[in-house]
């Protein structure tokens, strides 16, 4: 796998918390995907069409700034990304992520955390917005699974 950096975007703790136990069951750096302008409880009210979140998904172009880039991203060949899922796909500012970086050259891996829906079109999505990567299928990383899980988790979704 090579030196290895779990990224992610999490609104409500949830994905923060797994990736947090990703990192440390694989030994990778940890980097948040921040919001340069914080999300509020009524930012992610997905029921209200006007909210913030809704509307950033709803339009496809739609990138919210970061607060900041990863260090030494060169550093890494592996880069997890992990993210809630949002209307069957990675929130928009996991698109700002990912079109930010220099990712050409290195294996992405997508994971999510999810109520009820799988990645959906999300590892397709991010493989155009990051040609020059790999991203492989990841998956969902629900509830609270063991360091030994999400090492073996990681090693199965490594090799496709």
């Amino acid at each position: 796998m090579g030196k290895a950096l779990v990224a992610y975007f999490s609104a409500s703790g949830t994905t923060a918390r797994v990736a947090a136990d990703l990192a440390s069951a694989i030994g990778a750096d940890l980097f948040e995907i921040e919001p340069a302008e914080p999300y509020s409880a009524a930012d992610l009210s997905w029921t209200d069409k006007a909210s913030r979140s809704s509307r950033e998904m709803a339009d496809e172009s739609c990138r919210p700034a970061i607060a900041s880039t990863v260090a030494d991203l060169a550093a890494y060949d592996t880069v997890f990304v992990g993210f809630p899922v949002w209307w069957y796909v990675e929130p928009r500012i996991v698109d700002t992520f990912v079109e930010s970086c220099d990712l050409a050259g290195k294996t992405v891996v997508p994971f999510a955390t999810s109520g009820g829906s799988g990645l959906g079109r999300a590892p397709m999505r991010m493989q155009n917005l990051a040609p020059a990567a790999t991203v492989l299928s990841g998956g969902l990383l629900n509830g609270s699974p063991s360091a030994d899980e999400l090492a073996r988790w990681a090693e199965r979704a490594l090799r496709g």
